[in-house]
């Protein structure tokens, strides 16, 4: 079982790496990117019957920071 976890920080919070990003872009002649949010995928290789709430709760203990980032699950 597989399960993919996507962190990104939360609206509001300051994304110095997406705006760096965002800035290089305009530097390259891509224009018209008004915005980047960089975040993070995680996959994970679980044993079989590893439940969503068990991804979550790493995602709470460790995977993400819940206090300026959000993250979603994917099992698959």
């Amino acid at each position: 079982m597989k399960a993919r976890v996507h962190v990104m920080l939360k609206n509001g919070v300051l994304d110095p790496q997406g705006e760096a990003v965002r800035h290089a872009l305009g530097a390259l002649g891509f224009a018209g990117v008004e915005g980047v949010r960089q975040g993070k995928v995680i996959e994970l290789d679980l044993a079989d019957g590893t439940t969503e709430a068990t991804v979550k709760e790493m995602c709470e203990k460790l995977l993400a920071n819940t206090v300026i980032e959000s993250y979603t699950v994917e099992l698959s």
